[in-house]
């Protein structure tokens, strides 16, 4: 924590993710300035989880993200009407030729370049939208064909893939979030950077690793409703129950109070910054007198300082 300029993200950033990076021999860059790095042997990787897209294009999408995708098309190419016609799971993938539409590539529109203006995306002609050949799209699993699949909601495919208990794992993720209502097809360029966040923690939780790693977190709640806020606390909980640590710069009190320990640099930005003021739990920071944060800490914590993600 500290006021703009206090010199966080350069700590963070520069030094800290970077170091650890490199003790793990998977950094050449540059690494700022420091005596020395302890406890790096007690962790085994360093993530940096940003607000960034999680794809480009409109076959990027979360289903696809978290890896939940492949189960639903080995579904659809289990069924009667996929073996009959020798589809294989590809088939039902938007993302290698075979039985995607290849007028759109996929993506379910095309690009009509403007030149002066921005470029317009137009529904694909030859598909309609649907993203697959006609043949595939013959197709039902349980009365549904793969493009109304897409046009799930998590909460409504958690309901259908009931009895996929692989489909099933990743997407109740999801939900627990707060993100139960994107539609599992839905292209990760209309994402918000607080959704594309919360998927990427998602994704993490569920590759079920051994790992303890540090997970770094720049100012996750910037844009975010403050229910919003409550479910990435939620999140937040979920990596710490599963023996990671959450390393967070952050403005934003509610989450600030709920810390195990903050490190507060200061006193001011600029020439005036890059010192550490104050270090502990909420309550030390919470009395230290030349703590900008502190100031502002102790009237939330009036309030009750509680996790958000407790058992309680």
């Amino acid at each position: 924590t500290g006021v703009s300029g206090s010199g966080k993200s350069t700590l963070v950033h520069d030094v800290l993710y970077a170091a650890i990076k490199r003790s793990k021999g998977e950094w050449d860059k540059r690494v700022g300035n420091h005596e020395r790095l302890e406890g790096v042997e007690l962790v085994n990787n360093v993530v940096l989880v940003d607000q960034a897209p999680i794809g480009r294009t409109p076959r990027s999408n979360p289903v696809t993200y978290l890896k939940a995708f492949d189960p639903i098309r080995e579904l659809f190419a289990s069924t009667k009407d996929a073996k009959a016609k020798a589809f294989k799971a590809g088939h039902f993938s938007f993302n290698v030729p075979g039985g995607r539409c290849d007028a759109c590539d996929g993506e379910g529109e095309v690009k009509v370049e403007m030149q002066f203006l921005s470029d317009v995306f137009l529904p694909c002609e030859h598909c309609d939208g649907k993203r697959f050949k006609a043949d595939v799209l013959s197709v039902k699993y349980q009365g549904c064909r793969i493009d109304e699949v897409l046009e799930f909601t998590v909460r409504e495919a958690l309901s259908f893939f009931s009895s996929a208990p692989k489909v099933v794992r990743r997407l109740r993720l999801l939900d627990e979030i707060g993100l139960g209502y994107l539609k599992l097809g839905q292209p990760a360029t209309t994402l918000s950077g607080g959704e594309a966040q919360r998927i990427k923690i998602a994704s993490h939780l569920s590759s079920r690793s051994k790992e303890r790693s540090i997970y770094i977190l720049d100012e996750p709640t910037t844009g975010l409703h403050f229910d919003d806020i409550a479910k990435l606390l939620t999140a937040f909980g979920k990596l710490l129950k599963a023996g990671h640590t959450l390393l967070v710069i952050e403005h934003n009190l509610d989450v600030i109070k709920t810390a195990d320990w903050i490190i507060d640099l200061g006193p001011e930005g600029g020439v005036d910054g890059g010192h550490v003021v104050v270090a502990g739990p909420p309550e030390v920071v919470a009395g230290h007198k030349e703590s900008w944060t502190g100031r502002f800490l102790q009237t939330v914590l009036a309030e009750g300082r509680h996790h958000a993600y407790s058992d309680s």
